[in-house]
Parts: C-alpha cells; structure tokens; sequence
C-alpha cells in the first residue's frame, strides 16, 4: 500500500534540499567525482560520511540521486531538514534504504494501524526515528498488538509521545517492567493505571531505576507504595539530583511533603515552599 501524502506538502519543501548541487554534472561518468559529490551532501546534511561509511558500507556504491530521493521523501513526510539530517546521522542504515519496500509500509502502519496523524508524524519520528529501521512483521506490529491489548486504546492510544514503545521489544523490555510492578502487589488493573499515566515507566531499567527507587522509597522515606500507586511519575525523577536532596531537606526541617508536591516543582517553587512552611511553623511556635 502507498502512502498517502498529501500533494500541497512536497510542493512547499524548499527546492535546494532536494536538487542536486548546481555543480553536479547528471552526465558525468568520473566515479570519484560522483562519489566526492555524494559525500558534500552528506555533510550539508550534517550527516558524518565516516560514520556513515563504517555502518553501512553499501552506502559507498549508493548513487546520489538514491540519497536525494530519500532527503525528499523524508522533508515529504513533515521533517524539518535539520531533523532529516540527524536521523540519517543517528541511522546510517536509511542511507540504502529502499523507499517503497523499507520505509512507505511503516509509514503506512504508523497513519492507517497506529492512527498518528499527520500531523503528528514528524514528532513521531524525531521522537523515536529507530522506528524507521524497525522490522514492521516481526517487531512494530507484535509491540502494538501488545501495547494495545495491555490498554493503550481509545482515549490512551499510541500518540506522538509514545510511539517510542513500538521499537521495545516486549518479552525483554516490557514484560519485565510489568512484572516489576506487579511483583510489588499491585493488582493487573493498577498496574495497568500506572503505566497509562506514566507510559516513561515501560522505557526505565528495572535494576538502574526502578530498584533502586523503590529501595529508598521503603527504606530511607517510609513511604506507603500506595503513594506509588498515585504518583507513577516519581519513577522519573533524578533520585541524586532530586529525590534525595529534596527529601532529605524536608527531614532536616521536620517537614513531610505528598510525593507530588515535592517533586513536581521547580527547585525554586520548592524552596518558596519550605520558607513558607518555616515561616508557618515559626508563627505557631510563637502562639505556644
């Protein structure tokens, strides 16, 4: 199946990122020319002809004008050439793709199954562009089917934000951070709830993040999981460079905040905060 693009948005891409340089000779048969010609674009790209060399040697016998179709299909799509540029310089493997057999039937996926609009499509791929190298039978499509049957549908359906889950694999990514979570007796449903609200939760080491902030929310703070349970998003947060701090000047000053208020907050609403609850607490000493 093609993919449907809309005719007004190729003719609004700025003509001198898909024509060759006006230097380029169609007609030239000197094989080094042509590949030094090839290499210019890439770096007007801002890709690394090393780097894209050293992954993808086949790259070498690439013609230009295969290069030049691939940065017009991708602007085609709603990317900036920017975002063109370091997708091609993240995923050098793009470089000998071919159009219709390798990226027309993602994109397809990603507008007709997944329902991006189009609109959304350029974050989507700026977001996450490995979805483009992704294999769609054997790993986009088993993920979504996945995704959506644990709940991401209807109203909490794959968006721009979260298309990033399509390139985990779920036996070895998402299982074991559902199993996480349930491991600590959070029922199906709540599990559930839980990822729906913080879908970062799925995309988290279980033994680098996860664990570890567990560990010191039960041990260090106290805390009751059912605040988890509340506020998933704490899995986010830095636990050096925010949980710990902030948690800790709150004991210093006797003082206990709802994990939401205490992490949700710039550093600066944060110490507004604890002046504030100073001061509070200072006014009830002198009424003593």
């Amino acid at each position: 199946m093609m993919t449907r693009l809309q005719p007004p948005i190729p003719l609004n891409l700025p003509k001198t990122s898909v024509q060759p340089p006006s230097h380029i000779s169609a007609t030239t048969k000197d094989a080094g020319l042509l590949f030094r010609q090839k290499i210019l674009h890439l770096q007007a790209l801002n890709v690394n002809p090393q780097k894209a060399l050293h992954q993808n040697p086949n790259f070498r016998c690439t013609p230009l004008s295969s290069l030049l179709s691939l940065e017009h299909y991708l602007l085609s799509l709603g990317l900036s050439p920017p975002a063109v540029g370091r997708i091609l310089d993240m995923h050098p493997k793009l470089l000998t793709a071919d159009i219709p057999r390798d990226l027309e039937p993602i994109i397809d996926f990603l507008l007709e199954e997944v329902l991006i609009p189009f609109n959304d499509l350029p974050k989507s791929l700026t977001r996450c562009p490995r979805i483009l190298v992704s294999d769609l039978k054997t790993q986009l499509r088993p993920t979504f089917k996945f995704l959506v049957e644990f709940g991401f549908k209807g109203s909490h359906k794959i968006n721009c934000q979260t298309t990033v889950l399509l390139v985990s694999s779920v036996e070895r990514t998402l299982k074991p951070k559902i199993d996480f979570l349930k491991n600590l007796r959070f029922s199906d449903e709540e599990v559930e709830r839980m990822v729906i609200r913080s879908p970062g939760l799925l995309t988290f080491s279980v033994e680098n993040n996860l664990v570890p902030k567990v560990d010191f929310f039960i041990q260090e703070m106290k805390g009751d999981l059912d605040e988890l349970k509340k506020f998933p998003q704490y899995f986010s947060f830095s636990l050096e460079r925010k949980i710990k701090p902030r948690y800790r000047i709150l004991v210093d000053h006797g003082f206990k905040l709802p994990l939401a208020q205490m992490l949700r907050v710039s550093d600066g609403e944060f110490n507004a905060r604890l002046i504030e609850m100073r001061l509070k607490l200072a006014e009830r000493s002198s009424l003593l």
